[in-house]
């Protein structure tokens, strides 16, 4: 069962329709994503009166949204409104009008609401056990705070980007010092107002279009080898950096800056005193950038109507993997046997005390066991190649940068030098973990080479060792030529980690 949901996020700066798709099989997939800078809150007078003008924009983007989600055949359009229509004091003209026009019905998101499907986005895709998320928009900044992926403390300032950048630098540069200062001085206020916010010392995970912002300006600045933003993680060191980088910069060198949108040029630097003002309040241990936030969160709460359980906060990775692996037509059957042999081969090898086990290097093995070469989808000859690609660059929840590249070199693992190869893409990796990559790579290898006819031949294996070499004996049912031949040229991935000769014994097994 498949369903699809056009989100439109309206919100003080931009407007903007996200079309997802949810079955069990692939998880929520994104398919659209368009957007427009409407800059709703210029459009409210000093009395916080939204004027007619802006309300005209908001119908005719939500009357050309509409036809987009119409012709992606979406069940349903779920228009929400954050803090520029909240704080209009002719709110309710503002709903009847846009229903009138458009016959859309507006949902008016609560300060409360919008804090939380932040936080309830976060947790079902990221992986981290306690933090602090922010998520700055144009005209309003939701705090949470929550502890074991569950929520304690929520907050919605009445304050954005675009509010800051009225109350301190209009008619003044982007990087006005005094401005500067002062916005400090009153983002600091705002936030130490807050008494459960102080010295948490935990990770800050930052949403929104700023966030993302900052995130693609650093990987830019420090040629970040690989794509993706989500669960991006940055050093205070890092922050500061891209915030001398863009006070720094004159407006013309800011239209170059490779990452930074062009409709944010003139308010970044508010979000950027927001971010590392409270880096410091919150004592944050690193700074994280979630792609998931507030359209996610509700999309995920409307989903949570119609299906049983369909996301798990304690299982994201696996989710997330077990999605992949889907889209590029993985077996399960092959994959579950892949996994078996791994572990089989695994156990015996730190049974004769070859290898040194460990729990986390293992579950890493298995996972990758799971995927090995789901390039093969791509194109068989160059495997290794695509599943190193495809699993490097994809976006996949719970898992930090570092061991997704982990789980790639895992997953391609088909020989010494192309894994060296590849490693010198990101060179992250010490020679202690370059070799520890190689011994599990090969102990994959070799067990995809006892699968590779993928009918489940083999059952179970043990190594004995004998004087001057191993025996490794494999029980079978049914027929394993392949399994014989390939098991024989894939042997020497084994002997390089038992540094001797391996017999290997195929033996029947007929119960």
């Amino acid at each position: 069962m498949m369903k699809r949901i056009g989100l439109v996020d309206i919100g003080s700066n931009t407007i903007r329709l996200v079309i997802f798709e949810y079955s069990e099989k692939t998880g929520l997939v994104e398919l659209q994503n368009i957007k427009t800078p409407a800059r709703l809150y210029q459009y409210l007078d000093e009395d916080k009166v939204m004027k007619e003008e802006g309300i005209e924009v908001l119908c005719d983007t939500l009357e050309s949204f509409q036809k987009v989600a119409d012709k992606f055949e979406v069940a349903a359009l779920y228009p929400v409104a954050t803090a520029a229509v909240r704080q209009s004091e002719n709110i309710t003209e503002v709903i009847d009008k846009v229903k009138a026009h458009t016959g859309i019905k507006m949902r008016i998101i609560s300060e409360k609401e919008e804090a939380y499907y932040g936080f309830y986005a976060v947790v079902n895709t990221l992986d981290y056990e306690d933090g602090v998320t922010v998520d700055i928009g144009g005209g309003s900044t939701e705090v949470t705070y929550y502890e074991d992926k569950e929520l304690k403390f929520s907050h919605s300032f009445p304050f954005g980007v675009v509010t800051l950048q009225k109350l301190f630098f209009k008619g003044k540069n982007h990087n006005d010092s005094e401005a500067i200062e002062e916005a400090r001085a009153f983002v600091k206020e705002q936030l130490s107002s807050l008494k459960w916010l102080g010295m948490r010392k935990v990770p800050i995970i930052a949403i929104g279009g700023s966030a993302r912002n900052f995130a693609r300006i650093h990987q830019s600045l420090s040629e970040y080898p690989i794509a993706g933003v989500h669960g991006y993680s940055m050093t205070k060191e890092n922050l500061e950096y891209v915030f001398s980088t863009l006070v720094d910069s004159t407006m013309d060198q800011l239209e170059d800056l490779d990452g930074l949108s062009k409709d944010r040029q003139d308010i970044i630097v508010p979000s950027g005193i927001v971010f590392t003002t409270l880096y410091e309040e919150v004592t944050a241990t690193e700074f994280i950038f979630s792609r998931k936030g507030l359209r996610e969160g509700i999309t995920m709460s409307i989903l949570e109507e119609d299906y049983k359980h369909p996301f798990d906060k304690n299982e994201v990775f696996k989710e997330s993997l077990r999605n992949l692996a889907y889209t590029y037509n993985i077996h399960h059957e092959d994959a579950m046997q892949r996994q078996k042999l791994a572990d089989l081969l695994y156990f015996e090898l730190e049974k004769q005390g070859i290898i040194e086990g460990d729990k986390h290097q293992k579950k890493l093995m298995l996972q990758a066991a799971y995927l090995f070469y789901l390039g093969s989808y791509i194109d068989s000859d160059a495997s290794s190649q695509h599943t190193y690609y495809i699993i490097s660059n994809s976006s996949l929840n719970g898992v930090d940068h570092r061991e997704r590249v982990k789980l790639a070199l895992l997953a391609s693992y088909k020989s010494k030098s192309l894994l060296k190869f590849y490693m010198d893409e990101t060179k992250w990796f010490s020679d202690k973990e370059k070799s520890e990559i190689q011994m599990l790579g090969s102990i994959l290898k070799f067990a995809h080479a006892l699968n590779v006819s993928n009918t489940q031949v083999v059952h179970s294996l043990y190594l004995e060792k004998q004087k001057d070499h191993y025996d490794l004996v494999i029980n079978y049912k049914g027929d394993p030529i392949a399994e014989e031949y390939q098991a024989d040229r894939q042997k020497k991935h084994l002997e390089k980690i038992t540094k001797s000769k391996i017999h290997i014994i195929f033996t029947e097994n007929l119960h």
